[in-house]
């Protein structure tokens, strides 16, 4: 994955935002919206638009556009560099294949160990009866 050609691909629009900025916040436009269209990406193979299609059907819209928000900061350059971040941590945990688990066989050892340890539980509540004559 090449990052550099993948941020190359995103489109960002500022937009007004809402929220703590005082009088300013009628003015200035910090507010950033990070688009990426999925599949129209020259950056990834069609194996990995599958895998990040398949892990991330939640967050796409129907035309497999990616679309984030980032409004924390009162600056749009510091909004836009989180938004790029973020995206970027999206993108790698939905590329990453977990390993595969392997079954394991419980030891001989733990098996004789628990029929003994039952065994001897029921012996001490078989004494704890009254005696029959």
């Amino acid at each position: 994955m090449d990052t550099e050609k993948i941020i190359s691909e995103l489109t960002f629009k500022a937009v007004r935002s809402s929220g703590a900025g005082g009088q300013n916040v009628n003015k200035v436009s910090t507010k950033v919206v990070l688009t990426f269209d999925l599949s129209n990406s020259q950056s990834l193979s069609d194996d990995e638009k599958a895998r990040l299609q398949d892990k991330l059907e939640t967050k796409l819209t129907v035309e497999n556009i990616l679309i984030l928000n980032c409004d924390e900061d009162r600056s749009q350059l510091k909004n836009k560099e989180l938004v790029i971040k973020r995206f970027l941590e999206i993108i790698k945990k939905g590329l990453h294949i977990p390993k595969p688990r392997k079954a394991t066989k419980i030891p001989k050892a733990v098996i004789e160990k628990r029929l003994r340890d039952k065994s001897s539980t029921a012996d001490i509540k078989l004494n704890r009866k009254k005696p029959e004559f």
